[in-house]
């Protein structure tokens, strides 16, 4: 099964930019699907991003056109490329793959 350590978060103002880093261990992120969720506090986990085996990638509707994912085979890593951050992206990002692993999350605080 494999493993997954992310790392990347932080606090950033409004405006600003931030690269989430998720590195998988055990299996080669281009044999499952990649998937980036993040949780706010008092809501349910959401989907930010996806990048499919068949390197598809989907977005939610609240990130299109200010959030990419991507994969670095050499560092077997998948990353969540954030730019223009709105206090509203504020959350517990979380990494997770097709055969059930998450990783333990790393925080996204914007604020000013």
């Amino acid at each position: 099964q494999v493993q997954l350590v992310e790392s990347g978060g932080g606090l950033v103002q409004p405006g600003g930019s931030l690269r989430l880093s998720c590195a998988a261990s055990g299996r080669s992120i281009f044999s499952i699907d990649v998937m980036w969720y993040r949780q706010a506090p008092g809501k349910q986990r959401e989907l930010v991003a996806v990048v499919s085996r068949s390197s598809i990638t989907t977005y939610a509707d609240s990130v299109k056109g200010r959030f990419t994912i991507s994969r670095d085979g050499a560092k077997n890593t998948v990353y969540l490329h954030m730019k223009s951050l709105k206090p509203e992206d504020t959350a517990a990002y979380y990494c997770h793959t097709t055969d059930g692993t998450w990783g333990q999350g790393t925080q996204v605080t914007v604020s000013s």
